[in-house]
């Protein structure tokens, strides 16, 4: 009997497949999301030296949302993640969506980050 493929190990699959493409570079680092049900996370990755330049999330003590389980929340981390990669002098980012479909809080986070003036 075969065993079905777990949501996860699905989503996993797919992340492997979309980071045989993507890779972030000093120039131009990625923009990485998980998400979780009830919080959401988003770091900014150099991934020639394996370092995490700037990064965000729900699970935060001063976070301005208590709750990454929704649209509002997951925005509210996308601008604070913005904020600090632009601090850093970082412009420019390649959004890793982490295997996740491009829709609801992933969507969110990442308009909420072209807002606030990253280029992807």
């Amino acid at each position: 009997m075969i065993r079905k493929a777990s949501r996860n190990e699905h989503r996993l699959r797919i992340h492997r497949r979309i980071r045989k493409k993507i890779r972030g570079t000093p120039e131009r680092p990625r923009l990485s999301v998980f998400r979780s049900l009830k919080h959401i996370y988003a770091q900014v990755i150099d991934d020639t030296t394996g370092r995490t330049l700037a990064a965000a999330s729900s699970t935060e003590k001063g976070a301005p949302t208590k709750s990454g389980g929704n649209v509002a929340g997951a925005r509210e981390i996308g601008r604070l993640v913005a904020e600090r990669a632009l601090a850093k002098g970082i412009k420019q980012v390649v959004f890793d969506r982490g295997g996740y479909a491009y829709h609801g809080r992933v969507k969110a986070l990442a308009e909420a980050a072209r807002e606030q003036g990253l280029e992807f």
